[in-house]
């Protein structure tokens, strides 16, 4: 069942919608002013959200403002309804991104009719993306049709970087969006000291890089490959024109890169917060993760000591005493250089 928000401050009008769209079969919530209205889109992750222009404390265009800059709800569908008709609002309010703009009194058959097509293109637009090779350069693909971009050209270089290579570093000056195709990339930044943390594992089927494409500025971190790597580079051109240009696209790839990002905070915090046992658990059980592997048994990790320190944001010193324990417990096993993996179910649950 589809959830729609209501946000409108008129009582009278507010039952009214709900009644006609739960009739209709939706799953309904609604706000009386803006800022409720913001609290309960993050709390319900909307499929629609209907809003009034006209509110007190916090106004429709100002709600979508808000909305614009939230990467897990920019890409939902919003009309407005206001009493008013005038060109310069519906102006305003389409220049910010809304996708229909109904007046008030207002038919029950239009409005239904306005809501099931943006429904449509909105599941057509922001369903998952496939993130194999060729899910990619569909993604791509299509985006462009979306805008007619069929002069569009894409130079999908594809480039082989061997294990322990610099892909790029600090302050160079961005320009592509990478695609891993295969191997394992690592973002990660040195301190004036020499010593190395490691943000965040790439593996195939993921994007990097994107940040410092949009923001036009160099790279803040470094990137080199853990493991031999197949990287398809998109020229800055294309994706900015895209990016820019076509919102169907920017709406379909924050939406890529939202969870990617949050689970980035995630890791940076619980490096300041957790113990050393729960950090290096953690760098296992993600670099095992990044490299796409399903199915449980035994798993053999070639990380060197120095990555997962990095990785766990701790000292090679701690994370050998570590490994040595998890040994003695017989989480892990050591081979050489190597580190298998004896009961992933359990380096997951010291995690918490």
């Amino acid at each position: 069942m589809k959830k729609i928000l209501i946000i409108e401050d008129n009582k009278d009008v507010r039952e009214n919608l709900t009644e006609i769209l739960q009739l209709d079969g939706y799953e309904v919530y609604a706000g009386e002013n803006g800022k409720v209205g913001i609290k309960l889109a993050h709390e319900k992750k909307p499929d629609l959200i209907l809003c009034d222009v006209m509110m007190p404390e916090l106004d429709g265009f100002g709600v979508l403002k808000i909305l614009n800059r939230t990467a897990t709800l920019n890409h939902i569908p919003f009309i407005f309804l206001t009493a008013k008709s005038e060109k310069n609002d519906f102006r305003k309010g389409m220049g910010l991104g809304a996708e229909d703009y109904i007046t008030k009194p207002f038919d029950d058959m239009e409005l239904l009719s306005s809501i099931e097509m943006r429904l449509k293109k909105a599941e057509r637009l922001y369903k998952e993306i496939d993130n194999s090779e060729a899910g990619v350069q569909r993604f791509f693909s299509e985006a462009r049709a979306e805008q007619e971009f069929e002069n569009l050209s894409i130079d999908k270089e594809v480039r082989k970087v061997a294990s322990k290579e610099i892909i790029y570093e600090t302050d160079d000056q961005a320009r592509w969006l990478y695609y891993i195709v295969e191997g394992q990339v690592k973002i990660y930044s040195v301190n004036e000291y020499g010593k190395e943390l490691t943000i965040q594992l790439c593996g195939p089927g993921d994007f990097f890089g994107y940040f410092s494409l949009i923001s036009e500025k160099p790279y803040s971190h470094n990137a080199a490959c853990l493991k031999d790597c197949v990287l398809r580079l998109i020229p800055k051109e294309d994706f900015m024109l895209l990016l820019f240009n076509n919102r169907d696209f920017a709406a379909k790839f924050i939406k890529l890169i939202a969870n990617k990002t949050e689970d980035t905070e995630t890791k940076l915090l619980d490096l300041a917060y957790s113990s050393v046992r729960k950090k290096v658990a953690n760098a296992l059980v993600e670099y095992y993760q990044s490299l796409d592997k399903k199915g449980t048994g035994v798993l053999k990790v070639q990380l060197s000591r120095e990555d997962l320190a990095a990785l766990a944001g701790t000292t090679k010193e701690t994370a050998i005493r570590t490994l040595s324990d998890f040994k003695n417990e017989r989480l892990i096993k050591v081979d050489g250089k190597s580190i298998i993996i004896l009961d992933l179910e359990a380096l997951t649950n010291l995690i918490g």
